[in-house]
């Protein structure tokens, strides 16, 4: 692996995050975390960037669209082209040509994912299926994980110290430790006994990352818990104690949004003010400005760029939660644009619903390029809106208009 300098916890920051103003009747907070390659403004929305692209755009792309962060996959990108290799070209930063802040997973949802299917699979009975369901579980146990490819079959492991390891050479800004991904029906007990590992798995992360971690990495843990409120908040407070620089929420959170604002609000409640607080894998329109009112700062989820490779916008419709399909037969002849006033570039461009309706039957590039830039806009403009009012008395009244279906 390639070369990295160690760094002893007493050099660790102090602190990486500012709270720089609050919300008096939520828990809505405007602030800034820094890291070596920039600040990150927020609450904020974070695109992916699983395989070291955000799909169809150029890095200075989404940069314009106001973007400080995007997200690597640490278990897709081990596998290929190798983390190895991209540490050779200089991390991810180098490997995608992207100067700003990078966050990494761990690796802990793919365990979740290959073992029990996706939260959809989970939540609708399914069982796993289709071609990235190769790879599967052999086994969860006190050293980590060992897994089938998805890839070629091959089996691999990789347990707390393979994959603080891996993030290592993908010299993300911030790491995700290790961790295991319940699904919600999981028996209590067998929640409680993960939640437990997935404890022990942290420390060990931070252990392994003291001695051999790149100076400039920042380190998250991750609560687990499942939809129990005593585990949640124990997980919680055991995560914030330990020496982590922030806290990501993570595992299944629910068969609903209304339970999972819940289990969200139940963690949020307990955790300190002093650390920067990511939810994994939640992006929705209403869950997002939900989420920032329960003090999250930073969001991640495919949502926005996998509707776009549908064929599928986001526009100011609640009833139809927040999106329209343009691959729809109603749309042949439509001149209406993507969404009445967008700045983004495809409506700027003055491209028809009936244009891209064309392009997204046939699965032209340039549909997924034109929606990837217009939903990712949407997302931008929306929790900026709420983080500019964050600290004024219009942020009571910007929640509630773009719950309603105001424009952002």
């Amino acid at each position: 692996m390639a070369r990295r300098m160690s760094r002893p916890r007493d050099a660790r920051p102090a602190t990486c995050f500012d709270v720089r103003a609050r919300d008096a009747a939520t828990r809505a907070r405007r602030g800034v975390i820094r890291t070596a390659h920039g600040e990150i403004r927020t609450p904020a929305f974070v695109p992916l960037a699983t395989k070291a692209t955000v799909k169809t755009l150029l890095p200075a792309e989404v940069a314009a669209l106001g973007y400080d962060m995007v997200l690597g996959n640490t278990f897709h990108l081990h596998l290929d082209p190798g983390d190895e290799l991209v540490a050779r070209f200089g991390g991810q930063h180098g490997f995608m040509g992207w100067q700003r802040p990078i966050i990494t997973d761990s690796g802990g949802f793919q365990v979740f994912s290959m073992g029990y299917g996706t939260v959809a699979d989970e939540i609708k009975g399914r069982a796993a299926s289709g071609p990235d369901r190769r790879g599967r579980i052999v086994a969860i146990e006190e050293e980590g994980v060992t897994y089938r490819s998805y890839l070629d079959g091959s089996q691999k492991f990789m347990g707390p110290e393979t994959s603080m390891a891996i993030q290592a050479n993908l010299g993300s800004d911030l790491a995700l430790v290790f961790d295991e991904c319940t699904p919600f029906h999981a028996t209590r007990d067998y929640t409680a006994r993960s939640t437990e590992r997935t404890h022990r798995w942290l420390r060990r992360c931070l252990d392994w990352h003291a001695d051999h971690g790149p100076e400039h990495q920042l380190v998250y843990g991750i609560v687990q818990g499942g939809v129990h409120r005593d585990l949640r908040e124990a997980s919680a407070q055991e995560v914030a104690g330990a020496e982590v620089d922030g806290v990501a929420i993570g595992g299944s959170l629910g068969a609903d949004k209304a339970q999972m604002h819940e289990v969200v609000g139940w963690t949020t409640a307990v955790l300190p003010e002093d650390k920067p607080r990511h939810l994994l894998g939640i992006g929705e329109v209403d869950d997002l400005v939900r989420g920032i009112e329960l003090g999250i700062d930073t969001f991640d989820c495919a949502m926005p760029t996998r509707l776009a490779r549908h064929g599928m916008a986001l526009v100011p419709d609640p009833a139809h939660r927040w999106r329209v399909d343009l691959a729809k037969s109603r749309w042949r002849d439509s001149d209406e644009p993507i969404m009445d006033g967008c700045p983004c570039p495809g409506c700027a461009q003055g491209f028809t619903r009936g244009y891209l309706r064309y392009l997204a039957r046939a699965r032209e590039t340039l549909a997924m390029r034109v929606l990837t830039l217009h939903n990712l806009a949407f997302l931008e403009r929306l929790v900026r809106r709420l983080r500019d009012a964050i600290g004024t008395d219009a942020f009571t009244p910007e929640a509630a208009a773009l719950r309603a279906g105001a424009a952002p």
